[in-house]
C-alpha cells in the first residue's frame, strides 16, 4: 500500500517566499540607498578645508616589517624618491624578529642612503602589527609632527605623496589622512579592482561629510599629539589603522581620504581568500569595539558609523538566511522562489553583484573566524 505524502500547506511556502524576499531586500536596499545617498549627497562637494601644499612639518615615516626581505628595499626606495624636503623627512622601520634577513637588507640600504637618516628598530618577539608601531612611537623625536604609518608591500605611485597627504594636515581640524586604494591586480573573477572602485567612491564621500571610519596601511598619516593623546595603537585587534582613525574622528577631529592621494597595494598571488578573510576580521573587530565608544560622536559621523557597523556586522548575515528561505521555499516548488534563485545564480556574472556577494560572504566567514582567531598575527604571502 503506497503512502500518502501530505501536502505543505500553501501559506508556509509564501511565507518562506515573503520573509526571503524581504531580508534580500533590505540586504540588496540599505547599501544601495547609502550609496546613493553619498554621491547624490557628498561625493561632489568642496571640501571646505584649508588645504596648504607649502605645508612641510617634521614627518616620520613607520614602516613595520616581519619578514620583507623581498620588498623593503623596493619599500625605502619609494620612500626615498618622494619630493618632501629631505631634513624634514626620517624613516623608522621596526622589525618584528624577521628570520628572512629583512633587517640587514633594511640597514644595508640605509647605510647606502646617508642623505635620508633611517632608523632600525628591532623586536624580540613578534606581537603583532599594532604592538610594532607602539615601539616604534617611543624612538620618533619629540620634535615630529606628522607620523605617516605606509606597509612594506604598498607603494606610493605619486613622488609628492606625502607632501599631498600633509597638505591636509594644514587644516587644524583634521587629525588623520588615508589614501585612496589601487590593487597591482585583479583578484580572482576581476573582485579586487571592482571592490576598489566601489569603496574608494565611498571612503571619498564619507570623508567630505565628516570622516571615513576606514583606514588603509598603504597610507595612515596622524598628529603625533593625537595618537599620544589617544594612547598610542590598540594592540587587541587587527585594524590598528582604522580604530585609531576613528578614536580621532571620535575627539572632533576630521579622518579623511582625500581623492588626490593614492597608493598600490600588491595583491596575494595565492591564498586571496584568506587574506580577504583576516582583512575582513580585523574591521568587524574595529565595528565591534568603536560601538561600546562611540556616545560622544559628532553627529554626522554619528550616522556613517551606525551604517558602516550594520553593513559590516548586520546586513551579510541576511543574505544566507534570505538565501535559505528561499531555498526552503523552491523545495517546497515555489516559482517565485525557483525564479528568484535562477536569478541571483545568474547574476553572478556581472561584475559588480559577484563582488557584492564575494565580500558578503568574507564578512560572515571573518565573524565566525573571529570567535576563535582575531588573527593579530599571521602568515605572509607572497604578494605580486
Amino acid at each position: 500500500m503506497q503512502e500518502t505524502v501530505p501536502d505543505t500547506p500553501a501559506v508556509d511556502t509564501a511565507l518562506l517566499e515573503a520573509a526571503g524576499a524581504a531580508l534580500a531586500a533590505i540586504h540588496f536596499g540599505v547599501p544601495l540607498a547609502y550609496y546613493l545617498y553619498l554621491r547624490r549627497a557628498w561625493l561632489r562637494r568642496p571640501w571646505g578645508l584649508r588645504r596648504d601644499p607649502g605645508y612641510t612639518p617634521r614627518v616620520v615615516v613607520v614602516v613595520p616589517t616581519y619578514n620583507e626581505a623581498d620588498l623593503i628595499e623596493r619599500k625605502l626606495d619609494d620612500i626615498y624618491r618622494q619630493d618632501y624636503p629631505r631634513e624634514k623627512l626620517e624613516v623608522v622601520v621596526v622589525d618584528s624578529a624577521s628570520t628572512d634577513g629583512t633587517p640587514e637588507k633594511a640597514r644595508r640600504w640605509a647605510s647606502k642612503h646617508p642623505d635620508l637618516k633611517v632608523r632600525l628598530v628591532e623586536e624580540p618577539a613578534r606581537r603583532g602589527k599594532a604592538h610594532a608601531l607602539n615601539t616604534a612611537l617611543k624612538h620618533i623625536p619629540p620634535d615630529a609632527e606628522v607620523v605617516i604609518l605606509t606597509d612594506a608591500d604598498s607603494f606610493w605611485p605619486q613622488r609628492d605623496t606625502v607632501r599631498r597627504a600633509v597638505a591636509y594636515l594644514a587644516d587644524p581640524t583634521v587629525g588623520a589622512v588615508s589614501c585612496l586604494k589601487k590593487p597591482a591586480g585583479q583578484g580572482p573573477g576581476g573582485v579586487e579592482e571592482a571592490y576598489r572602485s566601489l569603496y574608494n567612491q565611498v571612503r571619498l564621500a564619507e570623508s567630505k561629510a565628516h570622516s571615513t571610519p576606514i583606514f588603509h596601511g598603504e597610507l595612515a598619516a596622524y598628529r603625533k599629539s593625537l595618537l599620544e593623546e589617544i594612547g598610542g595603537f590598540p594592540e587587541d585587534l587587527g585594524a590598528d589603522d582604522s580604530h585609531t582613525a576613528t578614536l580621532i574622528a571620535l575627539k572632533g577631529r576630521r579622518a579623511i581620504t582625500p581623492e588626490d592621494v593614492w597608493c598600490t597595494e600588491l595583491v596575494p598571488r595565492k591564498g586571496y581568500t584568506r587574506w580577504r578573510i583576516r582583512r575582513a576580521q580585523h574591521l568587524t573587530q574595529h565595528f565591534q569595539k568603536i560601538l561600546k565608544t562611540s556616545h560622544k560622536t559628532p553627529s554626522q559621523l554619528k550616522r556613517i558609523l551606525a551604517v558602516e557597523a550594520y553593513l559590516h556586522l548586520a546586513n551579510p548575515w541576511l543574505l544566507p538566511a534570505a538565501a535559505a528561505l528561499l531555498a526552503l521555499a523552491a523545495a517546497h516548488k515555489s516559482p517565485s522562489a525557483i525564479i528568484l534563485l535562477a536569478l541571483a545564480a545568474a547574476l553572478l556574472a556581472y561584475k559588480p553583484y559577484r563582488t557584492w556577494i564575494t565580500t558578503q560572504l568574507y564578512l560572515t566567514a571573518a565573524m565566525i573566524r573571529n570567535l576563535h582567531t582575531k588573527e593579530i598575527t599571521w602568515e605572509k604571502q607572497t604578494k605580486q
